[in-house]
């Protein structure tokens, strides 16, 4: 089983919409599909027909109340799974703030599960806290869904801090497959731009002991279009609801190359500190400090820091 977490501390880039599509294109081969999601706004459950309501064993009886893993399954149809979310999620990191290995309960829950899934897909919230950490804990991959906008790339590099730091504290084997292009127009320069600087980035760190060494930029860039904002509101995936556009064909590619990258690729060794700031460029005059997202602390509990 692939565990892959989709993920962008920036919000509006198309997180949740990759997540939902991405899964029904991987069902739609042939692929038993499960769906997770870790948002409180619950856009992944919503978006696939089912009411979010208090009576529905969701992700937060999972984590909160100890429910198993199993008990939170919905079957949407013959390959897709989905666990739901809901509001109460939001209360989640502070009702588990006494609970010591917090950060790993996702895993374990994950580790009991009796049932089997070629592919987890987990949408993270738009934040870097307790609920993407348990997230990144448990993931093999991470696939970042960005806009092909400089402030989008501000925020990728300081992800790829974060990743780097779950990567050496609490999850050796945790990588970075690749870069999902949305909301694409190839006819801007502005997007043709971001995917150079992207690729310089990211061709940067080959060979190199990084979780993005082996990174991608994936080939199946979703373009814009208005069939991907209406599905949800017929609780539809873009497959179910329009089969034909231009939103099921980028992310049917985009299911066909993720299905063809190797699983079995070794996973990167646990990233020794820096031995002082090495600045990582992502734009032609401004850098990054890798070390500066540990050194403030930003979103990582104590305990994955200490």
């Amino acid at each position: 089983m692939r565990i892959i977490a989709l993920m962008n501390q920036k919000g509006g880039v198309g997180k949740t919409t990759t997540t939902v599509n991405l899964g029904a294109a991987l069902a739609e081969m042939g692929q038993r599909v499960c769906l997770v999601d870790l948002d409180p706004q619950a856009h992944l459950t919503i978006n696939y027909g089912v009411d979010p309501t208090p009576e529905l064993c969701s992700l937060y009886n999972v984590l909160v109340d100890e429910k198993p893993f199993d008990d939170a399954f919905h079957k949407i149809d013959e390959n897709i799974t989905l666990v739901p979310s809901s509001i109460d999620l939001a209360a989640a990191e502070i009702e588990l703030v006494t609970i010591l290995g917090r950060e790993t309960l996702l895993k374990r829950r994950i580790e009991a599960s009796a049932r089997e899934f070629d592919f987890m897909l987990l949408d993270c919230p738009p934040s870097l806290g307790l609920l993407t950490i348990n997230a990144l804990a448990v993931a093999h991959e991470v696939i970042i869904p960005m806009q092909p906008h400089f402030l989008a790339m501000q925020g990728v590099a300081k992800l790829l801090e974060t990743v780097q730091l779950v990567n050496r504290r609490m999850n050796p084997r945790l990588k970075v497959s690749g870069i999902v292009l949305t909301l694409f127009d190839s006819q801007t320069k502005l997007s043709n731009e971001v995917v150079a600087e992207l690729r310089s980035f990211i061709a940067g760190g080959a060979g190199k002991s990084l979780p993005w060494s082996e990174a991608t930029i994936f080939q199946s860039k979703i373009r814009r279009n208005i069939k991907l904002a209406e599905s949800p509101s017929f609780g539809k995936t873009i497959i179910g609801y329009d089969p034909n556009s231009n939103g099921a064909a980028d992310y049917r590619a985009l299911a066909r190359e993720i299905h063809a990258m190797s699983s079995e690729r070794p996973a990167p060794a646990p990233v020794a500190p820096p031995a002082g700031p090495a600045p990582i460029s992502v734009t032609v005059n401004r850098t990054i400090d890798p070390s500066s997202l540990a050194a403030a602390g930003v979103g990582l509990p104590s305990e994955v820091l200490s």
